[in-house]
């Protein structure tokens, strides 16, 4: 799995995005080609029975000859031909469509995969200057909902539209070699179709967008209220945030409704020009065989073609909201994948080496934004060894500088220094290694407590995690819990008393250290 997964590092483009699958790409074309190749030879037996069957003559066409040398030219044994030809035709457009869908499924699974881990991954290393600015319920939103619309256009709707392509194409190829004059009388509807398929293809996608934009702005409310619920319960602001909520919903509901009458404006004006060309044909078709300009059998071949072309270019109409969402969603994960990290490791730079602790700050100015300064040449020394307390009303720095020596941050001017060497020679993950937090918003996360406890250093023992708890004074509330070290944290530890998450933090932060 991880060989296969690592195949795919950043697939900005649609080709990168494909090209793992093209073996799986390949043989679903085989069998799209198939079944469109099924598709055409569908009316030919009932052709067959009509002019050779129930006519008295016989044609001297390749086919006809064909048949009359294989299974002969007496009517019954020409009738056999058409219906064994009818069960055979169906048994092969039945297993070439299956393999189509079967593998078109399993190259969108893969590369909804391939996407979601992918993203996932770039988002978890931006800087958090990026998390700063951007809403989380949004980016929630892009990692499931869009790559999800991805996914279904890849399942459902890229080769279905080769299909539906090879279909025409070659049903257009027999009409003209039918009767080339009526073939550009059915046609000649095709141009009107598909200019208003392409125009109001291109608005459907931006409507599409703008849906999207509106759905991960109201995930973003809901995430922010379900991850804050004490809080909202204890000011009282439920009809605050239920107004909140229902606004955003308002605006999502106007967009979609939006987005929803241009598809459905699409689809009638497609059927009544369908029904001009239908019009047309039997019109002049039936003219054409009263005259004897055409056969009957090639009458009934002519409009089942018709049928059938036309039926594709409905379906291509229908698409358009499956690719807009696809196209609409692949731009909003490209916008999040084309982000540079404004914090990334330098060419050059190197594993950190075991640190004695000297931290210094030389010069250090630093902003979240240009209008508001945090620091101004700040410069500061802390030995190895040394304990040192930052003290300050709110907003004067104390998190930042915390943040600037993990590197979360860099700084516009000056040097942060660890051991007399500035930390953007060092790799982050190695800088990090070395340095523990106790943040004073504690994050647990939903798994066992030791869990929690060792997720700074996964690989430590229980005994480890054992001495980190009694070092952090935790040890024995956690042995009175139901199950001990096993009892399961809610989500950010709600089921926790806040002593209790401080010093479960706390033992994270120290088991770093043994």
């Amino acid at each position: 799995m991880e060989n296969r997964a690592a195949r795919v590092r950043n697939p900005l483009g649609i080709v990168e995005m494909l090209r793992p699958h093209f073996l799986s790409l390949g043989l679903g074309l085989l069998a799209a080609i198939g079944e469109g190749i099924a598709n055409l030879l569908d009316p030919w037996p009932l052709k067959i029975v009509l002019d050779d069957v129930l006519r008295s003559q016989h044609n001297h066409g390749w086919l006809n000859r064909l048949i009359y040398s294989t299974f002969g030219s007496d009517k019954l044994a020409v009738l056999k031909f058409a219906v064994l030809a009818v069960f055979l035709i169906a048994v092969a457009g039945a297993l070439c469509s299956y393999a189509e869908k079967y593998l078109t499924t399993s190259v969108g699974q893969w590369v909804m995969h391939d996407l979601r881990r992918t993203l996932y991954s770039h988002i978890q290393r931006l800087s958090l200057a990026y998390h700063d600015q951007k809403q989380t319920g949004d980016l929630i939103s892009r990692v499931t909902v869009d790559i999800d619309a991805i996914q279904s256009f890849i399942a459902s709707g890229l080769l279905g539209a080769l299909v539906d392509f090879l279909t025409l194409l070659g049903m257009v190829g027999v009409m003209l070699y039918i009767n080339w004059r009526f073939t550009l009388v059915a046609l000649s509807v095709a141009p009107a179709l598909f200019a208003i398929v392409y125009s109001y293809t291109r608005r459907i996608k931006k409507a599409a967008r703008e849906v999207r934009k509106k759905e991960g702005e109201m995930a973003s409310i809901i995430q922010e209220v379900l991850t804050s619920i004490h809080v909202v319960r204890a000011f009282g602001r439920e009809d605050y945030e239920q107004r909140r909520l229902e606004e955003q919903s308002l605006e999502s509901v106007e967009a979609a409704l939006h987005a929803r009458s241009l598809k459905a404006r699409l689809a009638p004006l497609v059927e009544i020009i369908v029904a001009v060309g239908t019009c047309l044909v039997l019109w002049f078709g039936a003219r054409m065989v009263l005259s004897g300009a055409l056969s009957v059998g090639s009458l009934i071949i002519f409009v089942f073609y018709l049928a059938k072309m036309y039926k594709p270019m409905q379906d291509l109409s229908k698409m358009t909201d499956s690719f807009a969402k696809a196209a609409a969603g692949y731009e909003r994960i490209k916008e999040v994948l084309d982000t540079d990290n404004r914090v990334k490791d330098l060419r050059g730079s190197k594993p950190a080496p075991h640190f004695k602790g000297a931290i210094e700050f030389d010069h250090i100015n630093f902003s979240y934004n240009p209008e508001t300064p945090v620091l101004k040449d700040v410069n500061l020394a802390i030995k190895p060894g040394q304990v040192a307390a930052l003290v300050g009303p709110t907003g004067a720095g104390k998190s930042t500088i915390i943040s600037l020596i993990a590197r979360f941050y860099d700084p516009p001017s000056g040097v942060v220094k660890i051991d007399n060497v500035d930390i953007r020679r060092f790799r982050q993950k190695s800088l990090r290694s070395q340095i523990s937090f106790v943040l004073q918003d504690t994050v647990l996360f939903h798994a066992p407590i030791w869990q929690n406890i060792a997720y700074g250093k996964p690989e430590a023992s229980r005994k480890a995690v054992l001495r980190a708890a009694e070092l952090a004074n935790a040890h024995e509330f956690i042995e009175k819990l139901p199950e001990g070290y096993d009892t399961m944290v809610g989500e950010r530890g709600a089921t926790l008393s806040g002593g209790q998450r401080q010093r479960i933090a706390i033992a994270r932060a120290i088991i770093r250290d043994t």
